[in-house]
């Protein structure tokens, strides 16, 4: 009987070991790096960004750079462990000596969560902390944290990596895994994503999954060389068909508003999501803006079906036709992108933005003011 191999998750396969590891977070490496070399090490740390960064894993590379070894290192999820009685059992644990190293290191992930009696007891111990106790505090959160809290550690912002980023990320580690991924599937990985290493891998990890015997290893032991193509990865994470997003950018391009609102119905019923669906019209927009003003390599990274939709819709008789894509037409999608997140019905700034767009005067080419995106006077 074949013994069954536990499988370990792309996110901490590929989890950064050391500095060098680390993607996108120079600035905090850097200063994390200057304190080891000068044996400045601080007694309190607060890490603060957005989920799926590295702000966990970084921590536990701080604690094994100052030579803390896994016995004197202590992960504490404070979702679960947020209330006073379990900052007492710290506070009481912090005062016994490390077993093997010069520091105990106490990472903290989502204080932020931590209730108010919790927090009191914490800073107490803050104030006045054992020489031998550094703490590493992680936040997704930081405004919800007592000013006390923060003023009393060295403060780290995490920044969220962009599409670009995770896009180089997700195939670099599609190449480790043996799958060459076309670049419109790696954007659109990066896309969904949503600026979280965490995440991306995830969905790589989904998409993966679902190419099945596609990916099955061969007699010697690498992996069969499958292509992942955008269309995968729609698939197997619900993404908006890019036919659907060609079809509504091409009706805006043309002013044709019943054509925009059939896609975007069509795209509704499809698990629709207005955010991505949104993004991923910036993009092609974006991309065609660039292509039409003469770009060097804007269309590289392109899918070959987004290629031809841009070479035909803005050149030649198509372009002539009335085919407009300028600057306008980007800004009003922009437009819609920042209601999104205010708005009670999720796509109607989409709605609103095709009415924006094709309406004549008040279409995108109109003055600013005219626009039902307008700013009250």
């Amino acid at each position: 009987m074949t013994k069954a191999v536990a499988h370990e998750v792309l996110y901490r396969k590929y989890r950064p070991q050391t500095f060098d590891d680390v993607i996108g977070q120079d600035t905090v490496v850097k200063a994390l790096k200057g304190a080891i070399a000068n044996e400045a090490i601080a007694h309190a740390y607060l890490f603060a960004g957005s989920r799926g960064i590295g702000k966990t894993s970084i921590a536990r590379i701080f604690a094994r750079e100052i030579g803390t070894t896994p016995n004197d290192i202590y992960e504490i999820d404070a979702a679960s462990n947020r209330g006073i009685d379990d900052i007492r059992a710290l506070r009481d644990a912090v005062a016994v000596l490390p077993f093997e190293s010069k520091f105990k290191v106490y990472i903290i992930d989502e204080v932020h969560m931590l209730t108010k009696e919790a927090f009191n007891a914490l800073l107490k111990t803050l104030e006045e902390p054992p020489k031998h106790v550094v703490f590493i505090l992680a936040t997704t959160e930081i405004h919800k944290l007592p000013e006390t809290i923060v003023s009393r550690c060295q403060v780290f912002e995490f920044k969220r990596p962009s599409t670009e980023t995770l896009k180089g990320v997700v195939t670099a580690i599609a190449a480790k895994e043996g799958f060459a991924i076309e670049p419109a599937a790696a954007e659109l990985v990066a896309l969904v994503g949503d600026g979280s290493f965490r995440d991306a891998h995830g969905i790589l990890e989904r998409v993966i999954a679902g190419l099945g015997e596609k990916g099955s290893k061969d007699s010697k032991g690498a992996k069969g060389g499958a292509k992942i193509s955008r269309s995968d990865v729609e698939e197997a994470t619900g993404a908006p068909r890019s036919g659907l997003v060609r079809d509504f950018v091409g009706a805006l391009t043309r002013k044709d508003g019943p054509a925009a609102f059939a896609a975007l119905a069509a795209a509704k019923e499809k698990s629709f999501d207005s955010k991505l669906f949104l993004e991923l019209s910036l993009s092609l927009v974006r991309l065609a803006l660039l292509h039409k003003m003469g770009a060097a390599g804007a269309l590289d990274q392109a899918s070959e079906e987004d290629k031809a939709f841009i070479k035909s819709a803005f050149v030649g008789e198509a372009g002539k036709a009335g085919a407009v894509i300028d600057s306008n037409l980007l800004r009003a999608l922009l437009r819609a992108y920042d209601h999104l997140g205010v708005s009670p019905i999720r796509e109607l700034p989409l709605e609103l933005a095709v009415l924006d767009i094709v309406g004549g005067d008040q279409g995108a080419g109109g003055p600013k003011e005219k626009g039902l995106f307008a700013e009250a006077n």
